[in-house]
């Protein structure tokens, strides 16, 4: 069940962005007067499709990792002569730039929608409060202290831990002062230090934890909630609504602390006391264990936390009108794409490793746990990763839309356009490339998994 609501969360959420995605080529194309013959969402044999008024086809093919608009093209073979003022290449190298750029930018503009929406309808995030700071880090340089909010990061105004995260990654690797604005009792000021080239140190990036801080957030007790099916945590014995209080006799704060202890105890037998209507006995529990995708060895039990309620003071209602929302809307997206742009960069000069580019797999996942966390989470992130999908689409590679784009400029400058031996070659260096891509962000997906 899991794994046909993870695939049916990745066709939602690419026929989402690819409909949108080529439905820009579709709607420019058709403005500039060019012949559309097809309209795909996926690839491969079309499973449904009909025809409009204008003779185009439209299909949902079987394979939903992308999608294509197929053009009337003289390079694909001859045009009858009646046609011939509705073929692609006919038309100048203008109008062909805006139909290769229009995709990306319904991406773009579907993002800003999206952010709109947000802002318009309203949500809830958790204050940036501090935690603990760890020592020697720079957040403890910079003086930050528990308890303190966070406003701005150089800046730039921030709401939630979300987007410290991204504006910390942004910064990794640089040189020169970070700047955070903070409120600590009532009193607002400003807090530096120097990065001197802090930078991400491993394959699973976390700026926030690697900068030295961590969240606060409440207390919460060592209840047990959910018990899965066949795991240590059922097979010692142990109940949803049990609280444990020690752990080998010593004494186990909150849940954080229990876990903790679980995780470094792969394969270990503890006596664990619990606490049940009242009562208090002692079981015997042997942590499963498993490998993360660092390689670390690690303890699990098969049992979850019970909720606790975050308090009303740390939450804070994020809303704006229609008007100021559109502002609003932009700056995240350009958030977004500033992000993707730096993420890239860093990949190219080794300060992020090339382990985090993600595939469909990856995709698939954090789609189905969005689609599960409500609407407002799935709305960021096709959000988020309609921006990815326009930004890369955009880098001047040919056989993406910014190639073709790069090809479109030179023959607008030189008045003719590239020889063919030259865009065959360029395409074919093109393919090699998003291939390779496809095959390393595979590669990682089943590392993960």
């Amino acid at each position: 069940m899991q794994l046909v609501q993870t695939v049916l969360a990745l066709a939602l959420t690419l026929g989402i962005l690819v409909t949108l995605h080529e439905y820009g080529h579709f709607w420019v194309a058709r403005r500039c007067g060019v012949k559309v013959l097809r309209f795909s969402v996926g690839f491969g044999k079309p499973m449904f499709s009909w025809y409009d008024r204008h003779g185009t086809e439209f299909a949902i093919a079987a394979i939903p990792l992308g999608g294509y608009v197929k053009m009337l093209d003289a390079r694909e073979g001859p045009v009858p002569e009646e046609l011939r003022h509705q073929e692609f290449t006919s038309k100048p190298p203008s109008q062909r730039i805006a139909i290769a750029a229009a995709g990306p930018v319904a991406n773009f503009l579907f993002a800003i929608a999206a952010y709109w929406l947000l802002s318009v309808v309203g949500f809830t995030t958790v204050a940036p409060i501090v935690g603990d700071v760890e020592p020697d880090s720079v957040a403890e340089r910079m003086g930050l202290v528990e308890g303190m909010e966070i406003h701005e990061v150089d800046g730039r105004r921030v709401t939630s831990w979300r987007d410290i995260n991204m504006r910390l990654l942004e910064r990794a690797g640089e040189h020169g002062n970070v700047v955070l604005t903070v409120s600590d009792s009532g009193s607002r000021g400003e807090l530096s230090a120097s990065l001197d080239g802090w930078r991400l140190r491993d394959d699973n990036p976390n700026p926030l934890g690697e900068f030295g801080i961590q969240p606060w957030r409440p207390s919460i007790p060592a209840v047990v909630d959910e018990i899965s099916g066949g795991g240590a945590a059922e097979s010692a014995g142990l109940k949803s609504g049990d609280r444990v209080v020690a752990v080998d006799g010593e004494p186990v704060a909150d849940w954080f602390e229990l876990v903790d202890i679980i995780r470094s105890s792969p394969g270990a037998s503890l006596a664990v006391t619990i606490e049940r209507q009242g009562e208090r006995l002692d079981l015997r529990v042997t942590p499963a264990s498993k490998t993360t995708d660092s390689g670390e060895e690690i303890g699990f039990v098969g049992a979850g936390v019970a909720q606790v309620s975050w308090p009303d003071e740390v939450l804070r209602d994020v809303r704006f009108g229609p008007i100021a929302a559109v502002p609003n809307a932009i700056s995240e997206t350009w958030a977004d794409t500033r992000l993707t742009l730096v993420a890239i960069k860093k990949m190219v000069t080794g300060l992020l490793s090339p382990t985090n580019l993600s595939g469909p797999i990856t995709i698939a996942r954090v789609a189905e746990a969005s689609v599960s966390s409500g609407f407002e989470d799935f709305v960021r992130f096709l959000a988020y990763l309609s921006v990815s999908l326009g930004v890369l689409n955009l880098l001047p590679i040919p056989i993406l839309d910014g190639g073709h784009i790069v090809y479109y400029t030179i023959e607008a400058i030189r008045r003719k356009p590239l020889s063919e031996q030259v865009q065959a070659l360029g395409l074919r260096i093109g393919m090699a490339l998003i291939l390779t891509l496809m095959v390393f962000a595979l590669y990682n997906d089943l590392m993960r998994l």
